[in-house]
């Protein structure tokens, strides 16, 4: 009995590639890499990998085999993953990471020489700011500080030996989006390569490589992962840009562990549907609040109220699922707020199936003084909500609830 036509795996994988982005989130990066046939990609929770001769771990030194020697460098499993995020990011290469600041901090380190200059955002996150301010200082790398998606500053503060321009897109917290095309021309103009961290973005509303960026930083901890349950994070690029960054990977060892590599591979699959859901929550909560009294401003790209709307159209495909705010209220005032929220949970983080909610005076600038939170542009009553995925009418109608406890 003949046992039918051999399915052509290859040519399988390179269809899903030109497939859609659900289709490609569920499917890319497994199917024709598969070597057991499970449907699932394994847990391979292994720390070393055998050979069979010398010959085979030669064919591998010499660049001849691209298989897995040891855990700090690859595994079958966190490949898979990398494959799946590079389809949908549109990129050669990626490295994961044990967490996104992982990944950003091994970045700088492998791009970075000593005593040199990179240029980033004032809007972002807090950790990013002190690993530049406490630690590259060390390494007499001096930093400049620009308005976000402003170009014009960017062309005054790059300089010849300007390495790096940095930035978030949209920015934590108001959710500000550079002109990246522009930014971009720019900055390779003067020799400086673009960093930008789309953590709250993904690839489903936005990729900054095919708008000119060299690297794309996300924190998958947030919604690549999605569901809270996991710490990654992934630089990605072109095999050439890539490189540096996979050695110092290898040197700096602050790599993802196969299970939570598996959790996010799971994640992974749903991306499509859950930003889908995350986005359009996002967006209708932000218009209820915007024509809330009680609410003083709302930022949230996909609102023509926001300073970078235009921008945010023409290069998103949609604008994430965080939406800050500025409550009419004091410190006090805006803690009965968020108190008295029901359905979103208080705390830090972003991106999972769970809305949550916080206020940034309290979780990420608490260390500041009041003053020194107001030059950074952090008010008392300003609210960060990461839309989830529940029904965005019962999330509306939390919110107006609890704005009533101010």
């Amino acid at each position: 009995m003949s046992d039918g036509p051999r399915r052509d795996d290859k040519a399988i994988g390179e269809q899903i590639q030109r497939t859609g982005s659900s289709t490609r989130a569920v499917h890319s990066g497994e199917r024709d890499d598969q070597q057991t046939h499970a449907v699932t990609t394994p847990i391979y929770q292994t720390s070393t990998f055998w050979f069979e001769n010398s010959a085979k771990l030669r064919a591998l030194q010499e660049g001849h085999d691209k298989r897995d020697e040891y855990g700090r460098y690859s595994n079958p499993t966190w490949r898979a993953v990398e494959r799946k995020l590079c389809d949908l990011e549109a990129a050669e290469e990626a490295v994961l990471f044990a967490s996104g600041m992982c990944a950003a901090t091994t970045l700088f380190f492998a791009l970075l020489p000593r005593g040199g200059h990179l240029v980033i955002t004032s809007d972002g996150y807090r950790r990013t700011h002190q690993f530049i301010q406490n630690y590259l200082v060390k390494l007499d790398i001096e930093t400049s500080v620009i308005e976000p998606a402003d170009t014009n500053q960017l062309a005054n503060a790059l300089r010849d030996d300007t390495s790096i321009f940095f930035t978030e897109s949209p920015t934590n917290p108001y959710l500000r989006v550079i002109d990246l095309p522009k930014a971009a021309e720019i900055a390779h103009a003067r020799g400086a390569k673009v960093v930008i961290d789309a953590t709250f973005a993904t690839p489903l509303c936005h990729r900054p490589l095919e708008w000119g960026a060299d690297y794309v930083i996300h924190s998958a901890t947030k919604y690549l992962g999605g569901h809270n349950d996991l710490l990654a994070g992934v630089v990605l690029g072109s095999a050439e840009a890539i490189k540096p960054v996979r050695e110092a990977a290898g040197v700096l060892g602050g790599i993802l562990d196969p299970h939570s590599a598996y959790l996010l591979l799971r994640g992974l699959k749903t991306l499509a549907l859950r930003m889908e859901k995350h986005t359009r929550n996002a967006l209708q909560v932000a218009r209820w609040l915007e024509g809330n009294p009680a609410v003083r401003r709302v930022w949230y790209p996909g609102l023509e109220s926001h300073p970078d709307h235009a921008t945010a159209s023409r290069m998103m495909q949609g604008s994430g699922g965080v939406v800050t705010f500025d409550v009419d209220a004091d410190f006090d005032g805006t803690c009965r707020f968020v108190d008295a929220c029901r359905i979103p949970y208080i705390a830090a983080s972003l991106g999972g199936v769970e809305s949550l909610i916080e206020m940034p005076a309290l979780v990420s600038f608490w260390d500041l003084k009041p003053e020194q939170r107001l030059e950074l542009g952090i008010t008392d009553s300003l609210v960060r909500l990461a839309c989830g995925v529940e029904d965005a009418e019962d999330l509306i109608a939390d919110l107006e609830r609890a704005l009533k406890a101010i």
